[in-house]
């Protein structure tokens, strides 16, 4: 199938009527739809898939028949954050096929196996931690830290690995063992290219970036008999540090999200006994995001003192800056003519595997909206097309 037809064939799969936008939770029955497209596309080009014990799955296409040893990996992800667009993860791996497709068209034998990826667990939206499936495949997270996963229904990972027919084995993959290096594409999450007017960019690094958890704590009691200056109100208290968050972040430039919020006991007429807040926080440098977290929990403290209630903060993942192979990011830029290179402040599969040790690039796709996580991230298919053949030269040159 051409690439239009990929997309327009996987584009319905876990779509809310009522939104727009996408419900793939990783190891779940729209996911899992995506999956079996994903094994209907390699069949139907003669790629053999292969999983490891995360449920991370690769097609190999190996023209030569040898042994799939230094090969090429590209791919990405095609599970959802909640309510999510189309093009986050998805756009990667069709572009994947395409490219693939291209080189089949243009007669070229690659003397190095080419494996399409998919990655597990890439949003964090179930599990709570970004990359899952890569960090556990690349020996950057400890199975037994992730055996004792669980997500907002109490089911372990292993269990649910296993419910989507895959036998568990957590831990680094021999298929990464087999990889050379990593080119992941994907829709830009910002506007960069859209401010310079370009269809597609070569990737430089990922600012460093982490998740934490605020506990709130303070005295439930009635929302109507409760005199203001006699309560202990932990929603104040994250009311306020929220708004520091966002002072601070601007201040410096970065980035900081309190984008998830759970209260008890969530009762319309009751002043809450506990509120929890998850902040996501980026910047340029790890020195600046270390800045930003302890200027946001200063004042987060400063604010409990105040309001009588208690504060807990819990790191829960953190991912240091990345920088993609400089001879590789070169030698994408120079193979793909007059392209800029661009850093992100999101994260992605290649971030895990460049801080792992793999040489590692991402080529990205305008996203003329702007936004992403959202139904309103955008492609055009130009530009995706753009994309496609920008892959396909460079999967051309890696590969031999």
């Amino acid at each position: 199938m051409t690439f239009e037809e990929m997309w327009r064939s996987l584009l319905p799969v876990g779509r809310s009527r009522r939104t727009g936008g996408y419900l793939r939770s990783p190891y779940g029955t729209a996911e899992r739809e995506c999956f079996a497209w994903f094994a209907d596309e390699a069949g139907a080009r003669r790629m053999p898939v292969e999983y490891d014990g995360q449920g991370n799955a690769v097609a190999w296409w190996n023209p030569g028949a040898g042994p799939i040893t230094d090969a090429v990996l590209t791919g990405s992800h095609l599970d959802s954050v909640v309510e999510g667009g189309a093009f986050d993860g998805p756009l990667g791996v069709v572009s994947a096929f395409a490219a693939i497709d291209r080189l089949v068209e243009r007669d070229i034998h690659p003397t190095r196996p080419i494996g399409v990826v998919v990655f597990v667990e890439e949003e964090g939206s179930r599990f709570g931690l970004a990359c899952l499936g890569s960090r556990l495949a690349s020996g950057a997270l400890d199975p037994a830290d992730a055996a004792a996963l669980r997500d907002h229904d109490g089911v372990f990972l292993s269990d649910a690995i296993a419910a989507a027919g895959v036998e568990p084995a957590l831990g680094p993959s021999e298929v990464l063992e087999r990889v050379s290096v990593f080119v992941e594409l994907h829709v830009e999450q910002g506007r960069d290219l859209v401010d310079r007017g370009r269809a597609a960019g070569v990737g430089a690094g990922i600012w460093p970036h982490g998740r934490y958890r605020f506990d709130f704590t303070g005295e439930a009691n009635h929302a109507g008999t409760t005199a203001m200056g006699d309560r202990h109100d932990p929603m104040l208290t994250y009311a306020m540090t929220a708004l520091a968050a966002n002072k601070q972040a601007r201040r410096i430039g970065a980035r900081a999200t309190f984008g998830r919020v759970e209260v008890e006991p969530n009762a319309t007429n009751a002043i809450p006994s506990r509120v929890a807040g998850w902040l996501d926080a980026r910047a340029e440098s790890a020195d600046q995001l270390s800045a930003l977290l302890e200027a946001i929990g200063t004042q987060a403290i400063d604010r409990a003192a105040r309001d009588g209630t208690g504060l807990e903060l819990t790191t829960e993942s953190v991912s240091g800056a990345v920088g993609f192979d400089p001879v590789l990011v070169r030698k994408l830029a120079a193979t793909l003519g007059d392209v800029p290179v661009i850093a992100t402040g999101a994260g992605h599969d290649a971030g895990i595997l460049s801080a792992a040790g793999h040489p590692t690039a991402m080529l990205f796709v305008r996203n003329p909206s702007g936004v992403s996580h959202s139904p309103a991230e955008h492609a055009e298919m130009a530009d995706c097309l753009v994309g496609v053949e920008a892959l396909a030269t460079v999967l051309a040159e890696l590969a031999g």
